[in-house]
C-alpha cells in the first residue's frame, strides 16, 4: 500500500535520542498507511546499526558523511513517496494521536502548504517554535523570549504559555515536527542546501509563502521535544555551523544586513571561517 505520509527523520550521534522518538512512533502509530525512514549522517556512535538492529522494519538510509541537516533531510523526501512528509527530529517523542491531529489540522486547510504542532521542552513548558520571518529585530525578539522563557522569567514564561496555545498563520514553524504537502516542498525545490544546520526550516517556509501558501502553528496534540546530544557532544562545531547558516540566511534574504552581522561576528569573535 503506498502510504500517505512519509516520516524522515535525520540522525547525527543520536543513539542516545532516537529510541523514545522511534519507540512512540511504532506503540501508537499514525492511522494511516505511513513509512518511516531514518537518515544517518555518518553518526560514529552507531546509530545507523542500532536501528536497524532494535526496528528492522524501519529504513535506514546512510549519507555516508554528515552532510548537514537539509540536505539528509532532502535525501529523506526524494526516496519517500508520502503525499505529506513529516520532518521530525530524533529527539522529539509525540504523544499518541498527535501526528494524526496534525495531518487532520493541514488537511482541512488546502492552503496550507505547511503545519507545526506544539512542542514541549523536557519539563513539560511549551517552546516558543515558530515566529516572524528572520531578520534583525525579530532575531532579537524571538532569542530574548526564548531565553527568558528557559529561565523560568514569569512575565515571559505567561506570554510564551498564551501565544502556544493559539492556533495561527505564521511565517515559519519549527523543523523538529514540520509537517509539510510533498507537492509544496517540491515546488519549493525542497530544503536550501546551503543551510548545514540552522534557518533551513525559516527559509523553507519563506519559499513556500512566496507561492502564496499559508504556514500553520496548529497546538494540536503534544510534541516533546529534549533536544539531544548531537549538538552538546560538539559545541565549536555546532556553534560555527549555527553562524555559517544565520551567515548565508542574510545573505540570501537580508543582503545589506549581511555586512554589518558580519561585522558584529568579527567583534565578538564569532564570525567562523569558510562559507
Amino acid at each position: 500500500m503506498t502510504p500517505a505520509l512519509s516520516i524522515v527523520i535525520v540522525t547525527y550521534n543520536s543513539a542516545g535520542d532516537i529510541g523514545r522518538c522511534l519507540d512512540a512512533l511504532t506503540r501508537t502509530p499514525p492511522a494511516g498507511p505511513h513509512e518511516i525512514v531514518v537518515v544517518d549522517n555518518a553518526s560514529p556512535d552507531g546509530t545507523a546499526a542500532g536501528v536497524r538492529r532494535r526496528w528492522p522494519g524501519i529504513r535506514v538510509i546512510e549519507a555516508g558523511a554528515n552532510v548537514g541537516f537539509a540536505r539528509a533531510n532532502n535525501l529523506g523526501i526524494r526516496q519517500t513517496s508520502g503525499r505529506l512528509i513529516l520532518l521530525l527530529n530524533p529527539d522529539t517523542a509525540a504523544a499518541p494521536g498527535a501526528v494524526d491531529a496534525l495531518v487532520a489540522a493541514l488537511d482541512a486547510r488546502p492552503e496550507a502548504a505547511a503545519a507545526g504542532p506544539r512542542l514541549l521542552d523536557a519539563l513539560g513548558r511549551p517552546e516558543l517554535s515558530f515566529g516572524s520571518m528572520i531578520g534583525p529585530f525579530a532575531e532579537l525578539r524571538q532569542k530574548l523570549l526564548v531565553r527568558g522563557s528557559q529561565r523560568g522569567v514569569p512575565l515571559i514564561r505567561r506570554y510564551v504559555d498564551r501565544l502556544t496555545g493559539v492556533p495561527r498563520e505564521v511565517d515559519w514553524v519549527s523543523g523538529a515536527c514540520l509537517l509539510v504537502r510533498r507537492a509544496d516542498a517540491e515546488a519549493a525545490g525542497l530544503l536550501d542546501e546551503r543551510f548545514f544546520m540552522y534557518a533551513e526550516d525559516v527559509d523553507f517556509c519563506a519559499a513556500m509563502r512566496a507561492r502564496g501558501r499559508r504556514i500553520l502553528y496548529v497546538p494540536v496534540g503534544n510534541v516533546l521535544h529534549a533536544r539531544g546530544r548531537s549538538a552538546a557532544s560538539t559545541p565549536g562545531e555546532t556553534e560555527a555551523a549555527y553562524r555559517r547558516s544565520q551567515v548565508a540566511f542574510y545573505d540570501k534574504h537580508h543582503p545589506r544586513w549581511a555586512p554589518l552581522l558580519r561585522a558584529y561576528l568579527r567583534v565578538r569573535g564569532r564570525l567562523p571561517d569558510g562559507p
